[in-house]
């Protein structure tokens, strides 16, 4: 098999170059496509100790919604160059980890499809089964032909298990992480998304959800972002991120906090400023005009700051008395459930 190159995989290996020894890389996985090969890159940024905080970003699980990909990419070469000269950076990162999974599905980002190589939706395709998810967008087995194809039932696919062993390695192993995957679509709206997407319940690290909402909040009034439980918009089969944190609770209940995040970026709203989006592939979950784009890839670094920072400093969300957390319960219950 022979390697292939594209433009986002391209920027990544030059910014593994331009990092050098100042981060760890490593191709996690190998993805077969025909006679080429494709890589998955995961780097590392910081301290290598187990029980540091970690904030980890995932893009490209969609290939269709590679800006997800971008931003992470347009983030990493941010840090490159602070790191040349911002010590407090440098500080912060002897206390924290980044990890870096900007493609994880490199075969829909080159072909620009939402499927991988076999036609699976890789947010679709872990064994959890939504509750009540009959549409076909919820995740289905008819045929790999149609969209929200969920893969063999008993063998999840090379990506998806790529992923869940940077979560098990990096995350998993921390007293306190977040998880942020970047996607796009949905509507015109910025939303950051918790679980579950897989049924209308509270998962178990609500409280902190909560507390975190309104530090956030607090900081940035003016923030751009509808934060909410995934299942208030829909329920899905198979989601990635209910199976890890299903798995993270059963091995983990009360000795580690695990928030998985996702980022779904409005693409709706480049759409109703250019019509002519619908005219090309990537147009619904893609801003085309290069100012759009630029505004897209600033957007979003407040936020991605805020996480890190909240890693660092938990006492105010993450280190709850049980007074506390009852209270930020009833609450979030209130806020997103009844």
């Amino acid at each position: 098999m022979t390697g292939i190159k594209f433009p986002e995989l391209e920027q990544l290996e030059r910014i593994i170059e331009r990092l050098g020894d100042r981060a760890q890389s490593k191709v996690i996985e190998r993805i077969p496509y025909k006679s080429l090969e494709f890589p998955i890159h995961c780097i590392t940024l910081g301290s290598t100790k187990p029980d540091v905080p970690v904030l980890a970003f995932f893009g490209g699980v969609h290939g269709l919604e590679k800006i997800g990909s971008e931003v992470i990419l347009s983030y990493m070469q941010t840090l490159c160059e602070l790191l040349d000269w911002d010590e407090e950076l440098s500080a912060r990162l002897e206390k924290s980890r980044l990890v870096f999974v900007p493609i994880i599905n490199p075969v829909g980002v080159y072909l620009g499809t939402r499927s991988n190589g076999n036609g699976v939706d890789l947010m679709r395709n872990s064994p959890t089964e939504g509750v009540a998810a009959t549409k076909l967008y919820g995740g289905h087995r008819i045929s790999p032909l149609l969209p929200w194809y969920r893969g063999d039932e008993f063998n999840m696919e090379k990506e998806a298990q790529a992923l869940c062993r940077v979560v098990d390695q990096h995350l998993f192993n921390s007293p306190l992480s977040i998880a942020l995957d970047l996607h796009s679509g949905f509507g015109i709206k910025d939303r950051l998304w918790f679980p579950y997407a897989s049924r209308k319940a509270p998962y178990p690290f609500i409280a902190e959800t909560l507390a975190l909402k309104e530090l956030f909040d607090r900081c940035y009034r003016h923030h751009v972002y509808k934060i909410e439980p995934m299942c208030q918009e829909y329920i899905i089969n198979g989601d990635l991120w209910d199976y890890l944190l299903d798995d993270f609770v059963q091995r983990f209940s009360g000795e580690r906090i695990f928030l998985p995040l996702t980022l779904e970026m409005g693409s709706w709203l480049w759409l109703r400023k250019n019509p002519t989006h619908l005219f090309s592939r990537h147009g619904l979950f893609h801003p085309l005009l290069p100012h759009r784009l630029q505004r897209v890839f600033r957007r979003h670094f407040m936020l991605f700051d805020f996480l890190h920072r909240s890693l660092l400093y938990p006492k105010q969300w993450a280190q709850l008395g049980s007074g506390q957390k009852a209270h930020y319960e009833n609450k979030a219950i209130g806020l997103w459930y009844e």
